[in-house]
């Protein structure tokens, strides 16, 4: 029987996907990046195309991570574990 206490997994499931996608992402990302790096062969417009996706991709990694990390203070410094999702009884 479905209860309001099915939220938690779903919310916990829901915010992981959100994280492993991200990741995935920003590994392709990565690749990509380098490939074209790499197969630029001296070519200017590729090269900062190339210099244009690392850069994306390391911008993306600096949000994840600190986006995280305001999370954990915010639970250090209340107390309260807000990376969490409990719907008390």
């Amino acid at each position: 029987m479905a209860t309001i206490k099915c939220l938690e997994p779903l919310f916990r499931n829901i915010i992981s996907s959100a994280v492993s996608l991200a990741g995935i992402a920003l590994f392709i990302m990565l690749l990509i990046a380098g490939f074209t790096y790499l197969f630029a062969g001296g070519d200017q417009k590729k090269l900062e195309q190339a210099k244009g996706t690392l850069t994306n991709a390391i911008i993306g990694l600096v949000v994840i991570v600190a986006a995280y990390l305001i999370l954990r203070t915010v639970g250090v410094f209340t107390g309260v574990d807000v990376t969490r999702f409990t719907i008390p009884q």
